[in-house]
């Protein structure tokens, strides 16, 4: 276990950075969120949720994938270059940390999406626990830890120190990498922080979130269900739950006339509006409760029966508090769990 002083971050993040990239959330007109560190960035360690998720730095929400020119009639493709130098994605919280592990559900298995992979090879992350989780969070519902992120370094903060422990190879290199400005700590100290983030979730509102009729064989009891016909009606399809969250993953393909060429890019995209996947003859989800329906579903559902139970939301809380008509995931699962009482 090793620490280092508040007063003495800069010095940590300056040392990072002369080597490599370094991904931390940083404060620019009143918002937080990730961006690559330069000596006059305004970090901000303090702020519990960025708005949107460290998933940007393994999947990012626009990313050329390759090129198309003519040169004397003949066509050439160049394919963007992968990623190729390591990175530290520092201040991870848990549950942004588990969202990564859904995301490589999808995109690490056969095929293997070879961007996402560079990145997530590349990526060096360091994990900050979460001090004052607030009144939005549930990430325990689904087994996230705050007290102890899995990162390859994991961090917390008590008092006047940054406390520092090494995981992995990866974090080991950066350790050794930082060990001028890192001195020895006793382990007395995070656990008391551990028991003190303990004690603030078993006092949240979303403690006792139970998930109890939610697994991957209730595609025929959920799908039906009258309920679905109610809840959607405050949604307005404006994607910004799809947009905020660490483990959504739909994207779409574009091309973009650059002048002299053609630029194949993805994007993010929503399950949400009404033209996502739409096709030649239509789209499959013809009404906003189908979309609405599908996208919890996925979640709760489809997700876990097809990733050997994990489910595709990590509890951060980020569309509860973003949800402009308040129609978020807490609602849904707290609506048919009175459904199930009732009966």
């Amino acid at each position: 276990m090793k620490k280092i002083k508040r007063e003495n971050l800069k010095q940590l993040f300056d040392l990072i950075s002369s080597g490599q990239r370094l991904y931390i959330p940083i404060k620019k007109a009143g918002q937080t969120n990730y961006g690559i560190y330069a000596a006059d960035s305004r970090v901000d360690l303090d702020t519990l949720k960025t708005v949107k998720s460290s998933k940007e730095a393994f999947f990012p929400q626009s990313e050329t994938l390759y090129t198309v020119t003519k040169e004397n009639r003949k066509i050439k493709i160049t394919q963007q270059e992968l990623e190729g130098e390591d990175f530290v994605l520092f201040g991870v919280r848990g549950c942004d940390i588990k969202g990564a592990q859904v995301l490589d559900r999808v995109f690490l298995s056969s095929p293997v999406d070879s961007f996402y992979e560079a990145r997530r090879n590349h990526g060096i992350i360091v994990a900050l626990a979460c001090s004052e989780p607030e009144e939005s969070c549930f990430c325990t519902t689904f087994g996230v830890d705050p007290t102890e992120p899995e990162g390859d370094v994991t961090t917390w903060f008590k008092g006047e120190y940054l406390y520092w422990k090494a995981n992995t190879e990866k974090g080991e290199r950066l350790t050794a990498l930082c060990s001028e400005l890192l001195t020895d700590a006793d382990e007395a100290a995070v656990e008391e922080e551990k028991e003190s983030i303990k004690a603030i979730l078993s006092r949240l509102p979303y403690a006792d979130l139970s998930l109890e009729s939610w697994h991957g064989d209730a595609t025929n009891e959920k799908f039906g269900s009258e309920l679905w016909k109610e809840l959607y009606k405050p949604c307005l399809a404006c994607g910004t739950c799809t947009f905020v969250c660490p483990t959504c993953q739909c994207y779409d393909l574009k091309d973009y006339d650059t002048g002299s060429g053609v630029q194949r890019y993805r994007c993010w995209d929503s399950c949400m509006y009404s033209d996502f996947t739409m096709m030649a003859h239509g789209n499959n989800r013809t009404s906003q409760m189908q979309r609405f329906r599908q996208r919890f579903m996925h979640k709760l559902v489809y997700f876990p029966a097809n990733n050997d139970g994990m489910y595709s939301c990590v509890g951060c809380g980020r569309c509860v508090d973003k949800c402009p008509a308040s129609t978020n995931i807490v609602k849904v699962i707290k609506a048919f769990s009175k459904e199930v009482n009732s009966k």
